[in-house]
């Protein structure tokens, strides 16, 4: 056996085909498409989330429990996922079987059966999940919202919109506008790539072109499409009341960091590992980050700190890093002046030797051990090769991780604070605690 690496291919309509070959008896495959929330428009806002919902309704041929059947049959399961820049099918079937659930595959994209009871079925879904919402979810969103807010013009940015479908936006979504917005951004060939992970890299591009091969891009006067329009960086507050199981109020504290494409997104992900931190209950070791900072420095020294952990999100050209953390809502207070202290410690004192050198031992072990997953192989081969056009190998991701230093540490800190608006966001009961966001910025205007 020869050692695997990953293999890319362009079919003459554009589509790039790439896969890794990993011995076993399982096959994950699917379509990864540059089709995000962030090209909604105010008249189809929550379209990318009700299509994910919507993802294996069924085909032309089958209907929604046939194809499930169909699938089940073959030894094979699917998922879908959707995101503010990318929408994901993917496939995991038994080897053998990778030819007829390669057409399931192509049905399900190609010919889905989006019939308008379809689409009020899984509008209900979204209005059920409304109710039983995680407030980590809202606190996520709430960071886009607040952090990529409207510019001078006030204008939503394309990052600042709401991923999950607002239930105020679903009577305005139905079969109709899921199918031409699928039309104008899902299926441009250049971007898209049918990616594999344990499958012969011949028998994938085969398969791409004869299930795909045929796709031709929207004509150039068609109007097709939105484009994407980089987003800027500008701070901000969001605020939810939101009544939670657990009566606990949800702070998190942000400022900018590059993207995909930047130099500091590696010393992002490090400082991250570092910070790592977590809820204050928890069986684990030292494999679970017991010795991060957070937990040393939070969640082992105040008694109300329910959770407290570091947090990145990236995007192509921009992304947000920070921290975040729960309390009693009376505490709430107390916990947005730690995370501050912590995020400016960082900006003025380097890290420890110890602490960085199990920081990237533990970024690299996290990575390569997610790696050991056809599915995250999958993905991952995916999504780099829309992101970059290739794949970066192994060695060369580990040493990029070890040539991070404390000095780029407290400089990339210091790059995201000094000068900048923080993006502070809180959910839950009582959020009234939370000092203003004036507040939180002149605890960092001595820097």
């Amino acid at each position: 056996m020869t050692t695997p690496e990953t293999l890319i291919t362009r079919l003459d309509n554009g589509i790039r085909v790439a896969s890794q070959e990993t011995y076993g008896q399982v096959s994950t495959f699917g379509l990864i498409s540059n089709c995000g929330s962030r090209l909604e428009t105010e008249s189809n806002t929550g379209v990318n989330y009700l299509m994910e919902l919507l993802a294996y309704c069924g085909t032309s041929s089958l209907d929604s429990r046939d194809f499930q059947t169909t699938l089940n049959q073959l030894g094979g399961v699917c998922f879908a996922g959707s995101s503010r820049d990318q929408f994901v099918y993917c496939m995991d079937v038994l080897r053998p079987n990778v030819s007829q659930a390669m057409k399931l595959l192509k049905d399900a994209v190609l010919e889905p059966r989006l019939t308008e009871e379809a689409v009020q079925e899984m509008k209900r879904v979204i209005e059920f999940q409304w109710m039983d919402i995680v407030p980590e979810l809202l606190l996520g969103e709430g960071l886009q919202i607040a952090g990529y807010g409207p510019l001078s013009d006030g204008v939503p940015q394309q990052l600042g919109k709401s991923h999950f479908c607002p239930l105020e936006k679903l009577p305005q979504l139905n079969a109709q506008v899921v199918q031409e917005f699928r039309k104008e951004n899902l299926l441009n060939p250049h971007n898209l790539v049918i990616a594999a992970a344990g499958m012969q890299h011949e028998d994938i591009v085969n398969l791409a072109q004869e299930h795909f091969g045929h796709l031709q891009g929207p004509c150039a006067d068609s109007g097709a499409g939105q484009m994407i329009v980089p987003s800027k960086y500008t701070g901000g507050s969001h605020r939810q009341i939101l009544p939670t199981q657990d009566g606990f109020t949800r702070v998190a504290l942000a400022f900018p960091t590059g993207g995909w494409h930047s130099d500091d997104l590696v010393p992002s992900c490090v400082l991250q590992t570092l910070l790592g931190g977590g809820s204050s209950f928890s069986a684990g070791g030292p494999g679970k980050g017991m010795y991060s900072r957070l937990y040393r420095q939070v969640l082992n020294r105040y008694y109300w700190a329910e959770s407290c952990e570091a947090f990145t999100s990236f995007h192509n050209e921009t992304g947000l890093m920070g921290i975040s953390g729960s309390t009693m809502g009376q505490k709430a207070g107390d916990m947005t002046r730690v995370i501050a202290e912590n995020i400016l410690r960082l900006a003025i004192d380097e890290v420890d030797d110890e602490e960085l050198d199990r920081a990237r031992n533990m970024l690299k072990n996290n990575v390569l051990t997610q790696l050991e997953s056809r599915l995250v192989l999958f993905e991952d081969i995916g999504r780099q090769i829309l992101t970059y056009g290739k794949r970066e190998g192994t060695k060369e991701m580990c040493d990029k991780i070890d040539s991070v230093d404390k000095k780029v540490l407290r400089e990339l800190v210091r790059k995201s604070v000094q000068g900048r608006k923080p993006t502070l966001v809180t959910v839950g009961d009582d959020v009234g605690y939370v000092p203003a966001l004036e507040e939180v910025e002149r605890w960092f205007a001595s820097l």
